[in-house]
Order: structure tokens, then C-alpha cells, then sequence
């Protein structure tokens, strides 16, 4: 039963399709029909288009304050994509295992060290994606000879697309909700069983705050657009650093924010009650993009 203050989960199933390949048992890890989950065709749409999406703005060279050539190709975008998107798995994996899964829960490894490898059961950090792909734009930066800086900025103004579809997919799953609450457009989510393929019952179930929609508009859309507004309209490209300090400064004050709405994970302890995890992680990007922008502001543009 739903009452008058409150919207009914969709129930969509977190996986899209299945691959209907046998089961069979791989050592310590069992495979059998794979659920592709809207988690991970989220990550895969965000890397297409943001690719599509830097991809258009290397082919505009005014941007960039240049008259003929931008200083990033397409071919070199090519690649970065490629890099970009081992970094952010690995990343995003083994953030969470560093961020969370050590520090308090490491009976998961003991029990089962395999659980590393276990990206499909749900588990990725953004810090450590974000640390994944800033290590995909060095290496590209140094393979191709091209500036380190710049190629950031590229990989900033399209970043926004993936968190927004990906806190979307968070939502699909029901997970990483709100804290409780008794706004209008509160909501209940159900756990899910990937046995029987089925949405548990919302009943006794406390309404919260669809956070993860929070996340979606502010993360994704909101930023996605200041950064929009800043390269295409004000050129922010032309001043090296200046978009990827807005994306690490705005992405940081928009998760604090969510941070005071979205439910603190359960096994996190020791922090005091006004302190997050996602808080604490968000501190060294405020610091390094305020240097960015302090930096790209000294630094005197190339005229359009």
C-alpha cells in the first residue's frame, strides 16, 4: 500500500538482458548464465558519448583559443577513450576495496578473496575511478606527446555524462538511497534477488530520499552544464586547467551536498555524524581545483 506522500519504486529489473552461457565453476569463481546489468551498460553509454562529446570539441579549434589546429586530435581521443576506460574499472574496483571494503568489512576478502574480481556483484568507488582515469590521461598524455593538462580538461567537460547515467543505474538497482524522510516524493526500495530474479516487499520499509536522482541531476546534468556553458560560451578551454578545476571543485561541493540527503553506508564507522566517507574524499578535490583555477586564471589566454 502506498500512501498519499509517496512515489512507487519502478521495480525495473537491474539487469537488461542475460547471456545465456552455461554454468560451469572456474577454480574459487563460479560463471554461469551473465546478467548484464544497466550498471554496467550505464558505464558503456558514458564512455560512448563522452567520447563523442570530446571528440567535438577537439574539432573546433577557437575553443581552444587557436585559429587552425586544436592541441588534442581525434585520434588522440581515440586512444584516450580506450585508457579511459581500463582506468575507471580497475579504478573505480579497487578504490572501493582500498576506501571501504579493507577498512570495514575485510572479513568479505578473507572469506572470499576472489570478491576483488567480482566487479558484476555491485562495488566501485568514484575517487578511485576518478584516480583510474586521471592515470589513463598521463599515460595517454605521454604516449602521444601532447599536454597533460589539456587532454584533463578534454576528459573533465565530458566526465559529467557517465556520473549522470550512472547514479541513474544506482537507482534502477535501488541502491545507495537517501536517508528517511517524509517529502512528497519519497520512496521505498525493495531488496533484490538475484536468485529468483524477483523485488522483495516494501513493507516495513522506511520512506527516504531518492538520492541517487539527486546525485543524477546535480552531479550530472547541473555540472554537465556549468562545464558546457563554460567551454562553449566563455571558452574555458583556452585558459589550461580551468574546466578540469571547475569539474573537481563543482563535483565536490554537489556530492557534499547529496552527502546530507544520501544514506551513510552502514559499515562505515568512526566518523562523526556531520562526516561522510564521500565528505572526506571530496576535501583534496575542492584543494586541487581551487589551485587549478587559481592556476588557469594567472596563466594569460592565447586570443580566439
Amino acid at each position: 500500500m502506498f500512501t498519499r506522500m509517496e512515489i512507487p519504486f519502478p521495480r525495473i529489473d537491474p539487469a537488461a538482458f542475460t547471456i545465456p552461457i552455461p554454468e560451469f565453476d572456474l577454480g574459487p569463481l563460479h560463471l554461469g548464465p551473465f546478467p548484464i546489468r544497466w550498471y554496467a551498460l550505464a558505464y558503456i553509454t558514458g564512455l560512448l558519448l563522452g567520447w563523442w562529446y570530446a571528440s567535438r570539441i577537439t574539432s573546433k579549434p577557437k575553443l581552444w583559443g587557436e585559429t587552425e589546429k586544436s592541441p588534442i586530435s581525434r585520434a588522440d581521443i581515440d586512444d584516450f577513450a580506450f585508457w579511459a576506460m581500463i582506468g575507471i574499472l580497475i579504478g573505480g574496483r579497487l578504490g572501493y576495496i582500498l576506501f571501504y571494503t579493507l577498512p570495514y568489512e575485510p572479513e568479505k576478502l578473507a572469506r572470499d578473496p576472489v570478491f576483488i574480481f567480482k566487479m558484476w556483484e555491485g562495488g566501485m568507488a568514484f575517487h578511485g575511478g576518478l584516480v583510474g582515469a586521471a592515470l589513463a590521461v598521463v599515460y595517454t598524455s605521454w604516449s602521444r606527446k601532447i599536454p597533460l593538462i589539456r587532454l584533463g580538461d578534454v576528459a573533465c567537460a565530458a566526465a559529467p555524462i557517465g556520473l549522470c547515467l550512472g547514479r541513474i543505474a544506482n537507482f534502477i538497482n535501488g541502491e545507495l538511497y537517501g536517508r528517511p524522510t517524509d517529502v512528497p516524493w519519497a520512496m521505498r526500495f525493495p531488496a533484490y534477488d538475484w536468485n529468483t530474479r524477483q523485488w522483495g516487499s516494501t513493507d516495513g520499509l522506511p520512506l527516504v530520499h531518492p538520492s541517487q536522482l539527486y546525485e543524477a541531476s546535480l552531479e550530472g546534468a547541473l555540472l554537465f552544464s556549468v562545464l558546457a556553458v563554460a567551454v562553449w560560451k566563455f571558452k574555458a578551454l583556452a585558459k589550461p586547467g580551468l574546466v578540469s578545476g571547475i569539474f573537481l571543485v563543482g563535483y565536490a561541493i554537489c556530492r557534499t551536498i547529496v552527502e546530507n540527503f544520501r544514506q551513510p553506508d552502514s559499515f562505515v564507522e568512526g566518523l562523526p555524524p556531520w562526516l561522510t566517507m564521500g565528505m572526506l574524499l571530496s576535501v583534496p578535490m575542492i584543494l586541487g581545483g581551487g589551485w587549478l583555477i587559481y592556476r588557469a586564471n594567472r596563466v594569460e589566454a592565447k586570443p580566439a
